[in-house]
């Protein structure tokens, strides 16, 4: 959980991207405190982070980093969160600071909280329900630029905050320990997404965010940010008023920021310098023998299933790729996706959808070919729709993109596409593709993260026109009125019937439409220090700090 977000989008499309998803959800492994006895507490959890993996900011409105995400999710308290446990529970959202999950009324339009009078924030006030209704509002601002706009902007009076127009959304009423919101229509998974640190609840009297965000405040978790030191370190501690049903272990976590590269994060984990940080998938799968050997894949080295998407998009705006399905159709023919594989036993799922694979319901439909390419099939299709035969293709300047991009190449040209790459500097481009008119063809895509755990998040975000351009993710650029009403009409559902119109979708925009050429999903390993204990380390499918305990002395 975005899961979380010069900041990177969300789900970025950089080389560390690779890195898996923020979004919080548990994966196999056993829970806190499952070994024998009571877990142990105490002592000071090392973290270690380098560029660009740093945090962007720990301001929870803004937040745009998987790292960011990874600590706020130590020091939020949120209506509803994901719990702490292994699946299948881990994939049903429970409440955290509301009672009970939200009552649903008019229509599905109206979600009200009733909260819990036992929560307080690290200064020792109450968290009351205008601790949330600001947290809308400070995403929603004008100079926030928050990429949780995209989940808030059915709340009513929302877009008048953005402009401007007004300081709060007039859809969003707190009164008490009782908070109110007015969608503008039905919408199936609100719940879910006040998991994310967006809704996460601040102080009402902290200041509408800056371009550089707020650091340092009372928080309303488990733990709170007693210093924030941009690019150097910071010190989260116990938030000694938590009454919670959150496992929290550690007296709080110490992290630095300067690691100078992601094997300089492994190097201080190895040798003790730091208890966990982050890598990218590649520096583990480079490493993959060595760690096995030592480490086996039960104790401090583990990896679990992940949900960060690789694929190439297909620009449906530009002349090459509008109104030509039939190409868009050979290309996800002609690719060899078990040539864009990694790390052997531990890298990727091939895929040719764009759910996850370990999405509940998730439909397995043969649609394209995953072992091989078919190139008499994509020959056939391409054969008078190559349309002068030339792509640009835009991909970061990164060793292994650009490794990828060349891959791409080689297996286009068997059907008479000229593929041009163009590498884009890894600052520039999420920017330069969520421009208009941005002259590419197609684009390199990795998603390392998912903003909560919901089939909207990976569909609606990446193929409604209404997330064309800055504030959205559809970089095909897709704008079909068909599919925006049937991906609005799943939006409204709530359950099964939700979960099967998604994955109905999931099928057809690939088999119909084929605006990206998915490519696979990548794991997500883990390395911890021998001072971690077993028994807490949780995996969901990144480590949960906030389930994390150290070995007693």
């Amino acid at each position: 959980m975005k899961t979380g977000l010069a900041k990177r989008t969300l789900l970025s499309l950089g080389l560390v991207a690779l890195g898996g998803g923020v979004l919080v959800l548990a994966s196999s492994g056993p829970e806190p405190g499952q070994a024998r006895g009571k877990a142990p507490s105490g002592g000071m959890f090392r973290i270690a982070f380098a560029p660009p993996e740093q945090l962007d900011t720990m301001d929870p409105a803004i937040a745009n980093s998987q790292a960011s995400w990874l600590l706020l999710d130590t020091t939020c308290a949120r209506l509803m969160t994901y719990p702490d446990k292994p699946p299948p529970r881990a994939y049903r959202p429970v409440p955290e600071v509301a009672v009970a999950p939200p009552k649903i009324s008019g229509g599905g339009k109206t979600y009200t909280f009733v909260l819990r009078r036992d929560f307080r924030f690290s200064d020792g006030k109450p968290v009351r329900a205008d601790a949330f209704a600001h947290a809308i509002n400070r995403t929603l601002a004008t100079g926030a630029r928050s990429i949780g706009t995209r989940y808030m902007e059915d709340i009513l009076g929302a877009r008048a905050v953005q402009s401007g127009r007004a300081s709060s959304a007039r859809g969003v009423k707190a009164r008490g320990y009782r908070l109110v919101i007015r969608l503008k229509q039905p919408l199936g998974d609100f719940a879910e997404r006040t998991t994310m640190p967006f809704f996460c609840a601040v102080p009402p009297s902290l200041p509408t965010t800056d371009p550089e965000g707020r650091g340092e405040f009372a928080g309303s978790g488990p733990y709170y940010v007693q210093e924030y030191r941009p690019g150097q370190r910071i010190v989260i501690r116990r938030n000694r008023y938590y009454r919670g049903r959150r496992p929290h272990h550690v007296d709080g976590f110490s992290v630095d920021l300067t690691a100078s590269s992601p094997q300089e994060v492994l190097d201080r984990i190895e040798d003790g310098r730091a208890d966990w940080g982050i890598a990218p998938p590649p520096i583990y799968f480079e490493q993959q023998p060595r760690l096995e050997q030592k480490y086996g894949l039960k104790g401090q080295f583990r990896v679990r299933p992940g949900f960060t998407f690789r694929g190439f998009v297909l620009n449906t705006a530009r002349p090459l790729f509008r109104d030509n399905v039939s190409l868009r159709k050979a290309i996800n023919l002609a690719v060899d996706r078990q040539a864009f594989g990694a790390g052997g036993n531990l890298g990727t799922r091939v895929t040719d959808q764009y759910l996850p694979p370990n999405l509940p319901d998730f439909d397995d439909a043969t649609i394209y070919p995953l072992k091989t390419a078919n190139l008499r099939r994509a020959r056939m299709l391409a054969r008078g729709h190559l349309r002068g035969g030339k792509a640009v293709l835009y991909i970061q300047a990164q060793p292994l993109t650009l490794g990828l991009g060349q891959k791409i190449r080689q297996q286009l040209a068997r059907i008479g596409l000229d593929v041009d790459v163009q590498a884009i500097p890894a600052t520039a481009y999420a920017t330069r593709l969520s421009t208009p008119r941005e002259p590419y063809d197609m684009a390199f895509l990795v998603t390392p993260s998912v903003d909560y755990y919901d089939p909207y998040a990976f569909l609606n975000v990446f193929f409604e026109s209404r997330f064309i351009g800055r504030t959205g993710l559809n970089y095909s650029n897709l704008h079909s009125a068909k599919y925006d009403r049937r991906l609005r009409a799943a939006s409204r559902l709530r359950g099964r019937a939700r979960l099967r119109a998604y994955g109905r979708l999931d099928v057809e925009l690939a088999r119909d439409v084929a605006p990206i050429v998915a490519m696979a999903y990548i794991t997500e390993p883990t390395l911890v220090s021998k001072r971690v204990a077993p028994g807490c380390i949780l995996l969901r499918p990144a480590l949960d700090l906030t389930a994390v305990c150290l070995k007693r002395s």
